[in-house]
């Protein structure tokens, strides 16, 4: 089983950027948290890395209808949605997110599994209409 749902854009790394934060508002994702993993590991390493922006989004009531469920899923959330350039094609921007399903694997708690198929159809759902 893979664990990402994703695309792949051919636009600039900041137009795919916008329009993963608009696609994922209109599915109900706030973004909580936002890492930018270029610019991270050039002052803390040195490191030269292509754009990599990890986004933390979040659902709020699927987020409590998880917590509710197994409260130590907060460990697996937020949703982590990421947007980088891809190393071998310049002209094309992928955005990946984590397949919510992987938080019943993990867990083993089939009780999660309705919550994470409602979280995967809004998290394909945002990805698929960045294709439009």
């Amino acid at each position: 089983m893979g664990f990402a749902l994703s695309t792949v854009l051919h636009t600039s790394f900041d137009d795919a950027v916008t329009r993963t934060r608009e696609a994922l508002a209109g599915q109900g994702f706030g973004v909580l948290t936002e890492i930018d993993m270029q610019a991270t590991l050039k002052a803390k390493l040195g490191e030269d890395m292509e754009q990599y922006l990890i986004l933390g989004a979040c659902n709020p009531p699927l987020a409590h209808r998880a917590v509710d469920v197994n409260r130590q899923i907060g460990l697996l959330l937020p949703c982590n949605v990421v947007v980088r350039a891809d190393p071998a094609n310049e002209a094309a921007v992928l955005v990946e997110a984590m397949d919510p399903q992987v938080l019943v694997d993990v867990t083993g708690e089939e009780q999660l599994k309705p919550v994470a198929d409602e979280v995967a159809a809004k998290l394909r759902a945002a990805i698929d209409s960045l294709q439009n």
